[in-house]
């Protein structure tokens, strides 16, 4: 079974290589190419914190769970992660080498604690003294000491320190950057006005080791940055006395301790100091111990300063209000008489703002329901929905407490939620919600209307401005039916509460629900091949690897459908040499995460169109609460499909997806395609009243 699939993880380290190809190529941007180093490394510490972790405790389940889920042993699997990892890190280093003369020629420069002036120095000594020092924590270590608690994402400086007249003999310590509280990256001072010199946090500490460890009388000392990355799997207790949100917090503390999957150090780090670190942490060579160059904790560079002056942002970058907000009415009065698609980031996210802002104030609002994954940090959603308790709303708000890595976030959330009298949801057990929906229900003239949106991606308006995703802003009736029937679920989760699931005619639900109605689609797709019609399915999404599923797109392309997959990350579907249509599946990595998820099923012209907040993996499908929303509009169908084509035309973005995951670029000699260009030039001609070819 194993030549039907290619493994996950090894696809996802292959989506994670476009990222570095993007980083590599030399006719994006270099500030975007820098960013796009810090997505790289920011990628793979959360695969080596998730999915690393999960394969090495999977080396101890019975084989068969193990065929089920990795399609390949996870000791194999792991031992191809780290030779793609290494490979992968090598480029890396090239490309940052590459990208620091280009930033040279630009007078742009990374200035360390060896090469500084006289004025930097100076700079360089009271910035530490006013800014850095109360943040900077020594911890000297020793043999038979224990080894302290690391931060998982901190980043360490490792540092060895002697007097010039000890030949042998070295103390050790460990500092921890503390980049959360001041910054990663210092501007200098220069004699040169166009001249930019940035200094690294670790390097200004670097220069001020003899300042720190004065008391000892060290004369020489070395300092090299490393990271630990540990497993991120949050274990939650069965304790019937806690809550379920007291569970995540105490997950959340056991999560310390959890186990390293991957050592990064500084390759010219002090042997011996090297040697006893990977003592203290209790690594084996079985473990990921990867040496690297100077500087780690690469996503930090995410936020590069904006230092460079030869950039301008193209028009294309830009987001613009969707024309039916452009003259002024209300959102809602607009919702209330026609469906509206916003497509992110080349639509603003504020009527997303404005609807909910709109109902805190509209006196014949009597509640507003809503579900949330990951929100802004300082939240616009939060405010609306806070001031619409505030002015007597029944505010219903489903936190996911289980989203991952924003477990913190949401609880505090849930803190500042509470008080203000809104309901605060926390799913049901065994299942992440993560769906996207809301729902308001106003009374008018003894009738109530009912009115709310539906997205692919999270409600959060500061990724809507850098993932590409789709929402529709309706008051359809059968929709909100179904949405409400979501809601009395997570309301009152009983233990058999699928039937109410089932229940919904208008949106796709999962779990179950939504994998019987895809698999639905694709058997008409079969019949109308087999009987030699015209048979076609679109897919769009982050993940394809539901191993059921792709079976069934296995059965469609051997009877004759055609099938076009556009997938950002995993892909473990191969084509097979028996198929009647070859599999066409791309992948698009440019400036925007794409991040929608549709389907599109030609059904005899009927033309099926939905967006969808569920991958196609066994994880959303079967131990989630999803939801697609069936595009019914046919102006709204013909706009999504033509943003699908769009995309299958891109030949400047877009990667073959093959068996050998080799990322080779679209070469057609077709006209150029650059679909997220495009596709903004495309919504944009529709704010002109014309239609863009």
């Amino acid at each position: 079974m194993s030549l039907h699939f290619n493994p996950r993880d090894v696809t996802w380290l292959a989506f994670n290589e476009r990222v570095l190809q993007e980083a590599m190529d030399e006719n994006v941007p270099l500030h975007l190419r820098i960013r796009f180093l810090g997505i790289f490394s920011n990628n793979l510490d959360e695969f080596f914190r998730v999915r690393v972790a999960g394969l090495k405790r999977a080396m101890d389940f019975k084989e068969k769970v193990i065929a089920e889920s990795f399609y390949q042993p996870p000791s194999k699997i792991l031992q191809r992660i780290n030779e793609i990892v290494i490979t992968q890190q090598a480029d890396f280093d090239k490309t940052w080498k590459k990208i620091q003369v280009e930033m040279a020629e630009q007078k742009v420069f990374i200035k360390t604690s060896k090469n500084l002036t006289a004025r930097q120095k100076d700079f360089v000594r009271q910035y530490f003294d006013e800014v850095v020092e109360s943040n900077v924590i020594p911890i000297l270590l020793h043999e038979n000491t224990p080894m302290p608690y690391l931060r998982d994402k901190s980043l360490y400086l490792g540092v060895a320190m002697r007097k010039k007249d000890w030949q042998y003999h070295s103390n050790y310590a460990i500092i921890e950057i503390p980049s959360r509280f001041v910054g990663r990256f210092v501007l200098l001072p220069t004699e040169d006005l166009e001249e930019k010199n940035v200094m690294l946090l670790e390097d200004v500490i670097t220069f001020n080791l003899p300042h720190i460890f004065s008391y000892f009388g060290y004369d020489e000392f070395s300092a090299n940055a490393f990271k630990v990355t540990k497993d991120a799997e949050m274990d939650i207790d069965n304790d019937i006395r806690t809550n379920f949100a007291e569970k995540i917090e105490k997950g959340l503390k056991n999560r310390r301790k959890g186990k390293p999957t991957r050592f990064v150090f500084d390759k010219d780090m002090d042997k011996a100091l090297l040697e006893l670190l990977i003592r203290k942490l209790n690594l084996s060579k079985k473990d990921s111990i990867i040496p690297g160059g100077k500087i780690h904790n690469f996503k930090h560079f995410m936020d590069f300063p904006d230092v460079f002056e030869y950039y301008k942002k193209p028009v294309e970058r830009t987001s613009f209000t969707h024309p039916a907000f452009e003259h002024g009415e209300r959102v809602t009065d607009v919702i209330m008489k026609q469906d509206v698609l916003l497509s992110f980031p080349y639509h603003t996210y504020t009527p997303v703002i404005d609807l909910l802002r709109e109902a805190a104030m509209d006196p014949d609002v009597k509640s507003i329901q809503i579900t949330a994954y990951r929100l802004a940090s300082s939240s616009k959603i939060i405010n609306a929905l806070i001031y619409a308790a505030r002015n007597g709303k029944d505010v219903t708000v489903m936190l996911e407490l289980q989203a991952r890595f924003d477990e913190e976030s949401n609880l505090m959330w849930k803190e500042m939620l509470e008080p203000e009298g809104i309901t605060v949801l926390i799913g049901i057990p065994n299942k992440k919600v993560h769906a996207k929906l809301c729902v308001i229900k106003k009374r008018v003239n003894n009738k109530t209307l009912q009115y709310g949106f539906i997205s692919t991606g999270n409600f959060n308006e500061k990724t809507a401005r850098i993932y590409g995703d789709h929402l529709i802003m309706t008051a359809d009736r059968g929709i909100m039916a179904d949405i409400n029937k979501v809601f009395s679920v997570l309301k009152k989760p009983k233990e058999d509460y699928l039937p109410v699931l089932k229940t919904c005619k208008n949106l796709m639900v999962c779990p179950q629900f939504m994998r019987e109605k895809i698999v639905y689609h694709i058997d008409k797709e079969i019949e109308e091949a087999k009987a030699g019609r015209k048979a076609e399915m679109i897919i769009k999404a982050n993940s394809i690897s539901d191993r059921g599923l792709i079976l069934k797109m296995y059965e469609a392309a051997e009877a004759g459908v055609v099938i076009r997959i556009i997938v950002r990350g995993i892909y473990c579907a191969i084509n097979q040499k028996d198929f009647k249509q070859k599999i066409k599946a791309i992948s698009i990595v440019d400036e925007y995460l794409e991040h929608a998820r549709v389907m599109y099923f030609y059904n005899k012209g009927a033309e099926d169109i939905y967006i969808s907040s569920a991958d196609w993996m066994n994880r959303n499908l079967d131990y989630r609460i999803e939801a697609a929303a069936k595009i019914t509009d046919k102006n709204l169908k013909k706009e999504l499909k033509d943003i699908l084509d769009i995309q299958l035309r891109d030949n400047v973005k877009a990667r073959i997806l093959d068996k050998k995951l080799s990322n080779e670029y679209i070469s057609n000699g077709e006209k150029e395609c650059r679909s997220q260009i495009e596709t903004y030039k495309y919504l944009k001609a529709k704010t002109k009243g014309k239609t863009a070819n």
